[in-house]
């Protein structure tokens, strides 16, 4: 069957100069995987029978630094960053694997079947070389991209002893490419999950980030949990499965969670709003008490238990501090106070300082997956677009006198007039034409008019500074207005 893939100059580039030197060169792996199902490949990975120093010989520019063979082919002229650097590894066999995540030892003394013999699933199995169109597929990995199949490569219990994270790998490119898992291979990661014990929790971040940065969140952790996974990722989630909430939720916990994190992802919302949407709920459990009076459960402070729960969890996984404190932020504060037919710009401007400028965006985002999450069919209802509304008039700055391009003292300098109302005349007046022309507000033309109104009589100057007033009032309300008509609001 004959092939077209458009493959970039730069991978062309190391593939053919290795054939030319008498070596053969496959694309193996992910990014084969990618081509033959239409996705615009991350990155390159090319296979050959060269060895290490026969790569490196062959380029410009590589780097050499593990133990596995691969070299790193540098294109510094490539202005895409997926061909930045390409990864050549030789055909290998690998040793045994006694820690579950790397091979004892790698020999070079292999062929092409040889090496994607020892890959993880079978649509990771498959190698091309686009310029001779040439497939090699012993293990039928194009099947498998056609039935949308997961399928471990030979023994599913062998592929996952030798390294434990690819585990983790098939529940990812379950979420990522919406395919099933395949029998045999499922059982043996239900088999195999207590293995993820010895993998870096750094590796299962990684792989866990990738699930939450998918399409499909809700069904990669929702068979994470199925198949023993979960516990060894955030095993407070499964907690949540099962708790049933107050009448306003539809859903469990665990379900409120999965759909608020869905939604997010349906918005292509980034990872620390992903992360929120699942955790911001996280204490609900252990903060879930029935009340007589009300006659339902009630979660109080459970924002402040879920502050400290989500922090535990994220450092065990190795986040960075700057996503720690963002998502345990927005977690901490998601239940604010949004009935707006009581708030007051005032208690905006609290929560504003609470959160952040830069995040009070993301707090309203964290809302509106909450709100999809419990069931409710709209995301943005009238009550949330007034908050909102009121968030943009308390960020923005003012229309004031301090937004021209002189103050008070510059004009006392300029004019040789003393401090006192004259002055507060002249800057309202000043204003009033700045509202009217603001490519009048610049230093030197300010300067000049300040000086032709310190001439001015005081009356006089009183009747304009009331008119900039009345100027600054009319357009301050227009920009409400404005805010309003965004919002669809009154």
């Amino acid at each position: 069957m004959t092939h077209s893939f458009s493959i970039p100059e730069e991978v062309s580039h190391i593939t053919r100069t290795l054939e030319k030197a008498g070596f053969e060169a496959y694309l193996v792996g992910g990014c084969v995987r990618d081509l033959f199902l239409g996705i615009p490949p991350k990155d390159w990975d090319v296979t050959t029978n060269a060895k290490p120093e026969d790569v490196v010989s062959l380029f410009e520019k590589t780097f050499y630094e593990n133990d596995y063979g691969t070299v790193g082919v540098v294109n510094e002229r490539a202005t895409d960053i997926t061909t930045r650097i390409i990864e050549v590894t030789p055909y290998r066999t690998e040793g045994k694997y006694t820690d579950n995540r790397r091979p004892d030892s790698v020999s070079f003394n292999a062929t092409l079947e040889d090496d994607l013999k020892r890959r993880d699933f079978t649509i990771n199995a498959i190698a091309l070389n686009p310029d001779h169109n040439l497939v090699i597929d012993p293990f039928y990995g194009r099947i498998d991209l056609q039935k949308g199949l997961i399928r471990a490569v030979g023994n599913p219990l062998h592929r996952f002893e030798e390294d434990g994270l690819r585990i983790m790998r098939a529940v990812r490119l379950h979420a990522q490419l919406g395919f099933s898992i395949e029998t045999e291979t499922e059982s043996a990661i239900q088999n195999c999950a207590h293995l993820l014990k010895n993998i870096a929790k750094e590796r299962i971040r990684d792989e866990f980030v990738r699930i939450l940065e998918s399409d499909h969140p809700m069904e990669g952790l929702t068979t994470a949990q199925r198949l023993g996974i979960l516990s060894y990722v955030i095993p407070e989630l499964i907690d949540s499965i099962g708790v049933e909430q107050n009448q306003a939720h539809a859903f469990d916990v665990w379900t409120h969670l999965l759909k608020s994190l869905q939604h997010a992802a349906d918005k292509k919302l980034p990872l620390h709003i992903r992360l929120t949407a699942l955790l911001h709920d996280i204490a609900k459990p252990a903060t879930r008490r029935w009340s007589d009076e009300k006659k339902e459960w009630t979660f109080y402070g459970h924002e402040v238990v879920g502050e400290r729960m989500a922090k535990k969890i994220l450092r065990d996984l190795r986040f960075q501090n700057e996503m720690v404190d963002t998502v345990t932020k927005l977690v901490r504060w998601h239940m604010f106070f949004s009935d707006t037919e009581q708030i007051t710009h005032s208690a905006v401007r609290r929560i504003v300082a609470k959160v952040g400028k830069e995040s009070i965006w993301d707090l309203m985002n964290v809302r509106v997956c909450d709100r999809i999450g419990t069931g409710r069919p709209k995301e943005n209802p009238y009550r949330l677009r007034k908050y909102k509304s009121m968030i943009e008039e308390v960020l923005r700055d003012p229309i004031s006198a301090s937004m021209l391009a002189i103050d008070g003292n510059r004009i006392i300098e300029v004019t040789n007039t003393p401090a006192g109302p004259k002055i507060g005349y002249i800057m309202h007046a000043i204003l009033e034409e700045v509202l009217d022309d603001p490519t009048l507000n610049t230093a030197p033309i300010l300067e000049e008019k300040a000086i032709t109104l310190s001439k001015l009589g005081i009356d006089e100057l009183k009747i304009l500074g009331e008119k900039g007033k009345e100027k600054k009032e009319i357009e301050e309300e227009k920009i409400k207005k404005t805010i309003h008509k965004k919002y669809h609001i009154q």
